[in-house]
């Protein structure tokens, strides 16, 4: 069973990254833009104080015709942060993302930030054991060993 430690190993990139809950929305937006993603960690003295998502801005600033120059992030921000810890599995993770509609989970273990996975990191893993289940039929219905 795959574990979340075992799929940041396999993410090419590990960065996660963050902005300031007094930093404007429109600068959490053009980090988004720039380093194409859809959410950033919000971080106050090293700690994960929240997370702003593509969705946060759509629904809590542009729907509301609010200015995103003016706006902080700490008012759109989702906080607490569901996180999940390396040990859990992927199925854990893809079961707490649809349960609770998210889209990203922050790693954390002992109070420290790990990684962030996305649905789209969970789904990629998830494919790949399928495909290595189905490999594994196909060689032996046909009797091949190996």
């Amino acid at each position: 069973m795959t574990t979340v430690a075992d799929i940041l190993k396999s993410k090419a990139s590990t960065a996660v990254h963050a902005v300031d809950p007094a930093e404007s929305v429109l600068e959490a937006v053009r980090l988004m833009a720039q380093e194409n993603i859809g959410a950033l960690l919000v971080v106050e003295r090293d700690q994960v104080v929240g997370i702003v998502t593509e969705r946060d801005y759509a629904r809590k600033v542009a729907l509301r015709a609010r200015a995103s120059r003016d706006t902080p992030v700490r008012d759109i921000m989702t906080s607490p942060v569901m996180y999940v810890r390396p040990h859990q599995t992927s199925e854990e993770c893809m079961a707490l993302m649809t349960e609770n509609r998210l889209r990203h989970l922050p790693v954390m273990d002992g109070g420290k930030l790990m990684g962030l996975i996305s649905i789209g990191d969970l789904v990629k893993d998830i494919i790949s054991g399928q495909r290595f289940i189905i490999e594994q039929m196909e060689h032996y219905i046909s009797g091949q060993r190996g």
